[in-house]
């Protein structure tokens, strides 16, 4: 197979295009013939040397895919070889083949190509546990989505306003607001000219919102406390700024009964991403057909580009998902 390797901890240049064995799919796997795989932070993140793969998962970057089942492992009763998939997958996926876990394969939804589809596991299965699961966002309710215009931020608008909720995003520029306004947002606020805890207030008469999904951490973690409602939940994703620490007001946090909390999705267990999958089946695969929820996809780009799409992920330029094309 074709692949993308990380040759050593860098900028884009040390992703290597390069031929291996085709990989060979276990007990409860399929092998994927890669039709399209979707570019992420972590991928960034794993390529400089900051966030290594789990034990036993590929070397090779990429945690999302699309394309045609090639072969089964023992036991698959449930796929077929030439079935249509989009996965999630703990590694791998910059490659023209890939094996991924069943309970983490999906059917690609109605109306959608192979190359939208490879843009949906890795932001729809982190906003769905996160956001709706973990931090129980529900109907008539008012969050705020950091870094709208990014792939989380665009499945997170989307999702909330199909159910019910009213969002609220940030956004680096007017022009990026003005995307995340057409994705359904109520309200967008440039983070670079407007202070985002002043704007939560004055969009809910003091009220402050009752969920934030946060990207970033740091300097973030005590305005976003300023930012919520009463029962509010902060549930942090990413520390994109960089420190791991952060000053809490732990008398804001009593006061207004917060909860803080947060997840990472790809050291977790087969079984739990399963079940995250079947929720995804169940509750937004059918928004999805519908037409109400669609992946947004910014750019594509050849395997043999992977560095050129890096560089676009990290200057932040794009609105969506950026996905490469075997």
């Amino acid at each position: 197979m074709r692949c993308v390797e990380i040759v050593q901890p860098g900028g884009p240049e040390v992703l290597r295009l390069t031929e291996r064995p085709d990989p060979v799919p276990g007990p409860g796997e399929v092998l994927v013939d890669v039709a399209a795989a979707g570019v992420n932070r972590p991928d960034v993140l794993q390529r400089l040397g900051s966030y290594p793969p789990p034990p036993g998962a590929s070397d090779l970057p990429g945690l999302e895919i699309a394309g045609h089942v090639a072969s089964v492992g023992p036991g698959v009763t449930t796929l077929r070889p030439g079935d249509t998939v989009c996965a999630l997958v703990s590694g791998g996926g910059y490659a023209s083949r890939c094996v991924a876990p069943v309970p983490q394969c999906l059917p690609v939804p109605a109306g959608l190509d192979l190359v939208a589809a490879a843009a949906m596991p890795e932001t729809f299965f982190t906003v769905w546990t996160n956001v709706f699961e973990r931090g129980g966002l529900k109907a008539g309710e008012t969050a705020l989505f950091h870094g709208g215009t990014s792939g989380i931020g665009t499945t997170a608008i989307q999702l909330a306003v199909a159910r019910g909720v009213r969002a609220l995003v940030t956004a680096g520029s007017d022009e990026k607001c003005r995307a995340c306004l057409a994705l359904g947002a109520a309200h967008a606020i440039n983070y670079r000219t407007t202070d985002f805890v002043a704007a939560v207030q004055a969009q809910t008469e003091g009220r402050g919102v009752d969920l934030i999904l946060d990207i970033m951490g740091g300097s973030y973690v005590p305005r976003n406390l300023a930012a919520l409602a009463v029962d509010g939940r902060l549930v942090q994703i990413g520390l994109l700024e960089g420190e791991p620490m952060a000053a809490v007001d732990l008398r804001r946090v009593l006061g207004r009964r917060l909860t803080l909390t947060g997840s990472t999705l790809r050291a977790r267990s087969v079984d739990e991403k399963g079940r995250i999958a079947d929720a995804l089946r169940r509750e937004v695969w059918p928004l999805v057909a519908a037409g109400r929820v669609r992946p947004l996809v910014a750019a594509t780009f050849p395997l043999a580009e992977a560095a050129a799409a890096h560089r676009l992920m990290e200057s932040s330029a794009h609105v969506g998902k950026i996905v490469l094309v075997p």
